[in-house]
């Protein structure tokens, strides 16, 4: 297979995620108690293909939100090209299916009695315990930049309140305003998600505030789709953007969120009209409750199962994990998920792990029919996850390619919101 071929085989199916060859379409027998946290990508696709492989499995679903806004997406809410609802999602189908769905906050993990408490005071036993935490930010990692200075300069990298908020920014600035990004170090949470926000701020800048600019003050050299982004850039929004990398000062330390300035570290001062600081990231806190992170701040996994490697019968999907070379995404959660679930099946029941591989795809929109993508298919090769084949869009693709790769990238999400909730926008 090309990777045209791939490309459009995967926007147009969508959430296939995880190849399991041999893997069992149901477990018989044997059954047990599995507590999922977090209804994302991760959580909610184990929840789901936990019950569809044996629906004799007590399946517990703890998540806060009665509907899940994904962060995939949202960026086009900045541009003024979607709505925040067409972010969210139900758990009707997961209920439909025999999931227990839960709303209320994880607080607490034990892991030798294996129970997991919540804020509401329930406790829950459990056999085999999911974790898709996402992730949580190192507050004050940027000095001056924590919870209470978010509500002033939002990173809007959870999705929701922020999210508006920084809408509302960008909606209240003049025309002519600065909008200043602070970009996050790696590894964080969908890396080619800064530059697809920037792209889409820039769109709404041309067509509602033509005279403003865009400043991105960066602590890497390279970034994900560089060369794609940049070119697109450049055709769509001349010089709108300037992107300031490491090795000319890009690297923020310090964030003054009540006057919108930040300093570089050699002391250059940058002034925002509008302020979007995105800080480093860690797993999400109850990992670090459970005992699974280790120094880094993410969760080792061991890749044919996705089972914790600090702690048994805790598996860990999604953001939170040590997974490279696979990105922290949607769709790896969703794979990662697949593959969780398989192997608690099959462990429940008695039976070894079926060895998995995986694939993902990230499509990115830098203007309204423009969109441009990077695929990667990966295996686990002598206890380590590698890369087997992959790319990016051609660089020299024409209009009619990139409006094909916007509309797969709108496939996509459908496909993957469907399969992993039941419900497309």
């Amino acid at each position: 297979m090309t990777r045209r071929e791939l490309l459009a085989t995967v926007g147009k199916a969508g959430a296939a995620g995880a190849l399991l060859v041999g893997a069992p379409s149901f477990a018989s027998g044997s059954a047990g108690r599995v507590v999922v946290v977090g209804g994302g990508f991760g959580g909610a696709t184990a929840a789901k293909y936990l019950k569809r492989r044996n629906p004799a499995i007590q399946v517990t679903l703890i998540e806060p939100a009665r509907e899940f806004m994904t962060c995939p997406f949202t960026n086009l809410y900045l541009g003024g090209l979607r709505t925040l609802q067409q972010q969210s999602h139900n758990y009707d189908e997961l209920r439909a299916l025999g999931v227990t769905v839960v709303h209320d906050y994880a607080d607490a993990v034990d892991a030798q009695k294996q129970t997991v408490k919540v804020a509401g005071g329930q406790t829950f036993a459990y056999d085999k315990l999911v974790l898709s935490p996402g992730i949580d930010f190192r507050w004050n990692a940027l000095e001056g930049y924590d919870e209470a200075a978010a509500q002033k300069a939002p990173h809007a990298w959870k999705a929701g309140a922020q999210t508006e908020l920084l809408k509302k920014q960008l909606d209240a600035m003049p025309d002519g305003g600065v909008f200043v990004m602070v970009a996050p170090a790696n590894p964080y949470r969908c890396p080619p998600g800064p530059y697809e926000r920037i792209s889409m701020v820039a769109h709404y800048f041309k067509t509602q505030k033509p005279k403003s600019k865009i400043l991105v003050l960066d602590p890497k050299d390279a970034f994900s789709k560089q060369g794609l982004f940049t070119d697109g850039w450049k055709r769509f929004y001349g010089d709108m953007i300037e992107w300031v990398p490491l090795s000319k000062d890009g690297k923020v330390v310090r964030v003054d969120a009540n006057t919108l300035t930040v300093e570089s570290e050699f002391g250059e001062k940058h002034k925002a009209d509008v302020l979007n600081v995105i800080p480093p990231q860690k797993a999400g806190i109850i990992a670090e409750r459970a005992g699974v992170t280790n120094e880094s701040g993410w969760v080792p996994v061991n890749p044919d199962t996705f089972e914790s490697a600090r702690v048994p019968n805790i598996y860990v999907v999604g953001d939170a994990t040590v997974a490279a070379p696979m990105p922290k995404s949607g769709f790896v959660a969703n794979a990662q998920a697949k593959v969780a679930a398989a192997a608690i099946v099959n462990a429940l029941a008695g039976r070894p792990a079926v060895k998995p591989s995986f694939i993902n795809t990230c499509y990115s929109l830098i203007a309204p029919d423009y969109g441009i993508s990077v695929a990667g298919v990966y295996a686990v090769q002598d206890g380590k996850i590698v890369e087997t084949s992959g790319g990016l869009s051609p660089k020299d693709a024409d209009a009619d390619f990139r409006k094909l790769e916007a509309e797969y990238g709108v496939a996509w999400y459908n496909a993957i919101a469907q399969d992993t909730w039941g419900t497309q926008a």
